[in-house]
Order: structure tokens, then C-alpha cells, then sequence
């Protein structure tokens, strides 16, 4: 089998930034996938469940409310690896173009106190597994790359 696009990307030198990981064509429309990269792969270790799934619920209500990118929010959701999470928007978009909104997202997580959206029974199918401080701490962590991030943490290593 022929490997998928983002198994080709060398995690042994990506860095935390943020990446375009990959365009389709839906109809006339393009959706941008953004692989938000919020750790070194195979050198820090992975963001627990707990707080990744905090960050999941806190930056999917901030982005779906926000008022110039709600509209083009597909999805946001953590990878599999637990190395950062992936944003699908509406828009032929760079790296460059979301990184206002990212930061507004980050440093919204990072003061987020109080009850995290949809951590209940009724809202989410693992409620429980949540970790709020080390979401803020996380966050903290990441808007330090993103308040002064190169270029090179906005392209995929070659």
C-alpha cells in the first residue's frame, strides 16, 4: 500500500508550528487541513488524553463562535499521535492566514477558568477524562512558539 500524505512528512524533524497538511477540492470549494503541531514528535513526551481532549472542547466552542472564522470552521480534533490536533477550513489558506486565529484560540485556552463546555454526561461520551490546568499549561507552552514563530514552523521539513 502506498503511504498517505502525512506519513511522509519527517517527524523526526518537524518542530511545533503550525503546517499546511493538505488541500481538497469539495465542489467549488477548497478546504485546507492544518495540522497544529503543538509538540516535537518522538522527543517531547504526548499530551495526555485528558488535556487534549480539554483543548479539543475549549477550542472547537471558541472557533465555531468566532465571529469571522465560525462560518469556515469544518473541524477541529486531536491526532492520533497526541503530538497537536488538526483544523479543517473552508478556504484556500496558508499557514500565515490562520495564525492570528490560532494565537486568539491558544491564549483563549490558556485563561479559560470554570467549566469546560460540554463536560458533562449528557454533552461528551468520556466527560470525566478532562485536565484543565494542564490545558492552560499546554497552551501557555504553545503560544510561546506562536508568538514568535519562522518560517520554517510553517512549511513541512523537507
Amino acid at each position: 500500500m502506498k503511504k498517505i500524505p502525512s506519513f511522509t512528512i519527517d517527524h523526526i524533524r518537524l518542530q511545533p508550528g503550525i503546517y499546511v497538511s493538505r488541500k481538497d477540492s469539495v465542489g467549488d470549494e477548497v478546504i485546507t487541513t492544518f495540522d497544529i503541531r503543538m509538540t516535537s514528535p518522538n522527543e517531547e513526551p504526548v499530551m495526555n488524553t485528558a488535556e487534549l481532549h480539554t483543548i479539543e472542547h475549549l477550542a472547537a466552542t471558541f472557533l465555531r463562535s468566532h465571529p469571522q472564522w465560525g462560518e469556515r470552521l469544518i473541524y477541529w480534533g486531536p491526532m492520533g499521535c497526541r503530538t497537536g490536533n488538526y483544523m479543517l477550513v473552508k478556504g484556500d489558506l496558508s499557514s500565515r492566514d490562520i495564525l492570528p486565529v490560532v494565537i486568539e484560540t491558544f491564549e483563549f485556552i490558556r485563561d479559560f477558568r470554570g467549566e469546560v463546555p460540554g463536560a458533562a454526561p449528557r454533552d461528551c461520551g468520556n466527560y470525566l477524562d478532562m485536565n484543565l490546568p494542564m490545558a492552560n499549561f499546554l497552551a501557555r507552552k504553545y503560544l510561546e512558539v506562536l508568538y514568535h514563530i519562522t518560517e520554517d514552523r510553517l512549511v513541512y521539513p523537507q
